[in-house]
């Protein structure tokens, strides 16, 4: 018997609530973007931008501007939204990601409990210890072009995507 491959065709994306609403940012400078190698919660052990949950009440930029302050002490200027991500997992997990870019910054990147800071040449990113679908959607946010991912996972395996990217944000 093989696995059960859940689809994107197969998620209704009109109905769809996911449990979490979340954020990530990424600040480039310089040819290179400001990483985190997760040390907690979703992700531990892998490499991605700074993000997390939004709270009660704050913008979805407000949400990523603070979990880039309190992952790594480093404050965002001239955050812009470029992408959405959508997942949907097997297990019945789902996030919604709004996706941030910030081309200035304020701060050193500094190690907190949540995160160790990578600043990673935009040409050499480390796709192994990534997210599968960062491969598919980064080069888009990279050239400054909106765009919209769903994706489908099995732990941390992507089973199936689809990306519509356009011109610009």
């Amino acid at each position: 018997m093989t696995d059960p491959v859940l689809q994107v065709t197969d998620v209704d994306w009109e109905t769809w609530d996911p449990p979490i609403v979340a954020t990530l940012m990424f600040v480039v400078r310089d040819g290179e973007v400001l990483l985190i190698r997760k040390k907690r919660g979703i992700g531990e052990g892998k490499i991605n931008g700074p993000g997390g949950k939004l709270d009660p009440g704050e913008t979805l930029a407000e949400c990523a501007v603070r979990e880039t302050e309190e992952e790594l002490g480093v404050r965002a200027l001239g955050a812009r939204e470029v992408g959405r991500l959508r997942f949907q997992f097997v297990d019945g997990l789902g996030i919604d990601c709004t996706v941030f870019r910030a081309d200035a910054h304020e701060g050193d990147a500094e190690e907190t409990d949540e995160a160790v800071p990578l600043w990673t040449p935009i040409d050499a990113l480390p796709f192994d210890e990534m997210w599968a679908d960062d491969r598919v959607w980064m080069p888009a946010m990279f050239e400054d072009r909106r765009f919209d991912l769903w994706a489908t996972f099995d732990g941390d395996r992507m089973l199936d995507w689809r990306m519509e990217a356009g011109d610009e944000p």
